[in-house]
């Protein structure tokens, strides 16, 4: 079932990773996460995840000719891709691919003035696709130099905070920008990365979190199966995480939530 890009505008509408090795790639997070793939409409280079029968995310191997690294992007509804993709260039972001037609709508690969990637999709999405629900991730967080000023250029480029009654809603608690849609909390800007450090796990990029039964499990699958740990057991309201580091060098994070 999908719907359209409309009715989400402004929200995280999907998430996808770029991996030079679709077969390998698919096999250690089917090994992690339990997930499922099948291939698209859109070529033999396109995957979906699928857990107990419901889509999460998307694996893509581009062309070798555009030498993307291996990462965990994820995706934020608009109404049109072009209006968006030129306030992103006149707010001294960069738009690195697109936008450009892709199966049933039209994408964009950007990076914000501190170089975190994210994109941009017009078009059909899952309808019962929404990050805290279901098989999507449990949250997105974007970790950047200065909250407050990554919320104002996202905040401009995707009209949150906007008059229509769709527009997410932003708000600063516990030391975080928080995004909301609707009910739902949809994503998290933390500052404090920093830019220039050669860990890419502290420069500023958007974390994505995947709900796991069992954190040690889940770890363990990970080192198995050729990925490592990224980083130190935290915990926190929503339960405890570990950042894992897939064999390509993707960061996401795993979460055992409480309860």
């Amino acid at each position: 079932m999908s719907t359209s890009s409309n009715e989400v505008r402004g929200a995280p509408c999907w998430v996808s990773l770029v991996t030079g090795d679709l077969d390998s790639a698919q096999r250690f997070y089917g090994a992690v996460l339990g997930w499922t793939f099948r291939r698209t409409r859109l070529g033999e280079w396109f995957s979906f995840a699928f857990r107990d029968g419901a889509p999460v995310a998307g694996f893509v191997a581009p062309a070798e000719n555009l030498s993307l690294p291996a990462a965990w992007t994820p995706y934020f509804a608009v109404d049109d891709a072009d209006v968006t993709a030129a306030r992103i260039r006149e707010r001294g972001a960069t738009v690195a691919v697109g936008p450009l037609s892709f199966g049933a709508g039209r994408a964009v690969l950007a990076a914000d003035p501190d170089g975190a990637v994210f994109g941009l999709w017009q078009g059909e999405i899952f309808r019962h696709w929404r990050v805290g629900h279901g098989t999507a991730p449990a949250w997105l967080e974007l970790r950047t130099r200065d909250a407050f000023t990554a919320a104002i250029f996202y905040g401009e480029v995707l009209d949150w905070a906007g008059e229509s009654p769709t527009s997410c809603v932003v708000a600063y608690e516990h030391d975080h920008v928080v995004l909301r849609h609707g009910n739902d909390t949809v994503a998290l800007i933390s500052g404090g990365a920093l830019g220039e450090d050669p860990d890419p796990h502290v420069r500023p990029r958007w974390h994505v979190h995947f709900r796991v039964p069992d954190l040690e499990a889940a770890v363990e699958a990970a080192t198995t199966a050729g990925g490592s740990i990224a980083s130190p057991v935290g915990t926190s309201s929503a339960g405890r995480w570990v950042t894992l580091r897939d064999p390509e060098g993707a960061l996401f994070t795993v979460l055992e939530q409480q309860g």
